[in-house]
């Protein structure tokens, strides 16, 4: 079995101002094959946890799936932007006012690996210290603190849709067990 193909040529379909699209054509098990590829920069999202264990979410509408979402606060890693910590640091502040005293990484995630190259780079951050939002002027984002074995429960019963934010709190939990006991 082959566990690899390998790129022939490429040509880029889309370019945007959050991503590119391109087409490639690759080896393939039984000859050549075509993989529309989006090429992203790459994220950030944050497990933002109170003293009383509360987790820090978000809820903003996202138009590709038409609804208002519960998310953990992430954001995109601009471009030019070479290290992930700096930006989930301006993005937790950013999305939610919160600055962080301690940040751990927890991990990081590939969230459509069939024909997406994003990364999003998960940190836990605590000993947090409220502020002020700093919204883009097209985000309109709530903020909420939800204990965090109730946002746990949520993503376990498929309450929670959105990838990122379920693999942050499954690595939360699973990294900082005895921190989020009651």
């Amino acid at each position: 079995m082959i566990f690899e193909e390998k790129q022939i040529s490429s040509q880029r379909i889309y370019e945007g101002a959050i991503l590119n699209v391109r087409r490639d054509t690759v080896t393939a098990v039984k000859g050549r094959a075509y993989r529309e590829i989006i090429e992203h920069n790459g994220a950030v999202a944050m497990v933002a946890l109170t003293e009383d264990n509360k987790v820090v979410l978000v809820r903003q509408y996202r138009y590709a799936c038409g609804d208002a979402v519960l998310e953990i606060p992430a954001g995109k890693i601009d471009k030019g932007e070479t290290d992930p910590l700096k930006a989930a640091v301006r993005e937790l502040k950013e999305e939610t006012g919160y600055t962080a005293e301690t940040i751990k990484f927890l991990g990081k995630i590939n969230p459509s690996v069939a024909y997406s190259e994003e990364v999003i780079h998960i940190y836990a951050m605590t000993g947090l210290t409220p502020g002020e939002q700093s919204l883009d002027e097209d985000e309109a984002v709530e903020v909420l603190e939800v204990p965090f074995e109730e946002a746990y429960e949520m993503a376990a019963q498929g309450k929670l849709i959105d990838p990122k934010t379920i693999s942050g709190l499954m690595m939360a939990k699973g990294q900082l067990g005895e921190r989020l006991l009651p």
